[in-house]
């Protein structure tokens, strides 16, 4: 009988600690594999690295992990195999992946441009698609987007991969090569064509007109992720768009929170301003709903990869992407 009021005080402590235990379990955020076609650190990914140091992925109950693919493709084949949920590529990528049964789709696309540029030394005398004729150009990998892209300018313009050297020498090597004259061209993202110039390149763009009008970057994800975890692809999409608003509001705070986040950019935050501020005059600009897929650029593009044989068969529309996941409310926040 002594003993009852301390026995009473120990189960209600009991108690508390499994209450407290419960709701910390619950608070617990939900861990996240995101597969991005190359390292993290470069800054084509500042709107996911940004998002993720400004804390929006936790406000959205996601603990993200990023680990870096080979290219876009093998980012979307991951999904497909059930390796992530979620990941990044370019949103022409569904286009290419999903004739051969890889089941996933563009369920965002960061910007109203194609990402993929083709630069030239300025030295080469190229002005036109027609001059790389004969030329070398470098990418980053033959199973990454920006690498169709240009397969797919090249037909544009009536010619063929056999009528030009396409090297591929990884995300260092795709600028390093073309900086060091050993390719007269590069097609790649607009880090590269920055990276090349900070290592003493004179440089030209290949006019936006002759370059193949392919997608921005975009968040890819499986069918059974849309179907099953579609919280998760929800937030990850939600969180991301705030990072690439941040970047189109303000591109030199938002480069010096991603040289925060990445301590090997500290120091050239003026290097990186240049890069996000190319990234937001040819690839954020022109959507008018952020993150929104426009299903008519997606059926222009899937026509055109078709028609000139890059990929065997069209894919139906609906199966290439959802926009479910962009809150034009909140995207326009």
């Amino acid at each position: 009988m002594f003993n009852t009021p301390f026995k009473r005080m120990a189960h209600m402590a009991l108690a508390a600690l499994g209450l407290a235990m419960t709701l910390q379990a619950q608070a617990e955020p939900t861990k996240v594999t995101y597969l991005l076609p190359a390292p993290p650190s470069l800054p084509a990914f500042a709107p996911w690295i940004i998002a993720k140091e400004k804390g929006y992925y936790q406000a959205q109950d996601l603990d993200l992990t990023f680990i870096a693919a080979k290219g876009g493709v093998d980012v979307a084949k991951q999904i497909g195999a059930g390796n992530a949920l979620v990941g990044g590529a370019i949103g022409d990528t569904p286009i290419i992946v999903r004739p051969n049964g890889i089941p996933v789709r563009t369920v965002a696309v960061l910007g109203g441009g194609g990402v993929t540029m083709i630069a030239t030394n300025a030295s080469a005398n190229i002005h036109d698609i027609k001059d790389l004729k004969g030329k070398t150009l470098t990418v980053m990998s033959y199973s990454d987007t920006t690498y169709y892209a240009l397969l797919a300018s090249l037909r544009k313009a009536g010619l063929g991969k056999d009528d030009v050297d396409i090297q591929a020498a990884g995300p260092s090597g795709v600028w390093q090569l073309f900086s060091a004259n050993k390719a007269e061209a590069m097609a790649g993202v607009p880090d590269w064509v920055v990276n090349a110039e900070d290592a003493g390149l004179k440089y030209q763009l290949i006019p936006r007109d002759q370059v193949f009008e392919s997608m921005a970057q975009a968040i890819l994800a499986s069918d059974d992720a849309i179907e099953h975890h579609p919280q998760v692809v929800r937030g990850v999409v939600q969180a991301t768009l705030r990072g690439l608003q941040d970047i189109i509001a303000d591109p030199k705070a938002a480069a010096a929170t991603f040289a925060r986040a990445v301590p090997a950019y500290a120091g050239k935050e003026a290097s990186l301003e240049k890069t996000l501020r190319l990234y937001v005059e040819y690839v954020y600009a022109g959507q008018a709903v952020p993150g929104r897929i426009d299903p008519a650029r997606l059926d222009a593009v899937r026509k055109f990869y078709v028609s000139e044989g890059i990929v065997p068969r069209e894919t139906p529309l609906e199966e290439l992407y959802s926009n479910q996941f962009i809150d034009t409310q909140t995207a326009a926040q």
